[in-house]
């Protein structure tokens, strides 16, 4: 499966967003690792008949197909929010200190 970010990225994201509690960017690199997960799963499936061949596959092409949307959708997320996307942070201004309870 092609990939934009790695998994390391992926987790460094959902670190930053969680940290500076910004939890839409974590909420899609979570998808996507599900996603990647779903599609492990069936590449790893016992294969038993024709039936269940049709099946993995299908799930498979569109696991691939919603990765892709998933992460330019998660591309464009940080972009639109300014996220420095070689360090993958946020920017300065959204770095205020989280709020404590």
């Amino acid at each position: 499966m092609n990939t934009i970010f790695s998994d390391r990225q992926l987790s460094h994201i959902i670190d930053q967003s969680l940290f500076f509690e910004c939890e839409c960017s974590a909420q899609v690199a979570r998808q996507i690792i599900s996603l990647r997960d779903l599609y492990a799963f069936q590449q790893d499936c016992g294969e038993q008949n024709s039936t269940d061949r049709a099946v993995h596959q299908r799930i498979t092409t569109d696991t691939q197909q919603a990765h892709t949307l998933m992460e330019a959708c998660l591309n464009s997320i940080l972009m639109l929010e300014n996220w420095n996307l070689e360090t993958l942070t946020l920017p300065a201004s959204s770095q205020e200190t989280p709020q404590s309870n």
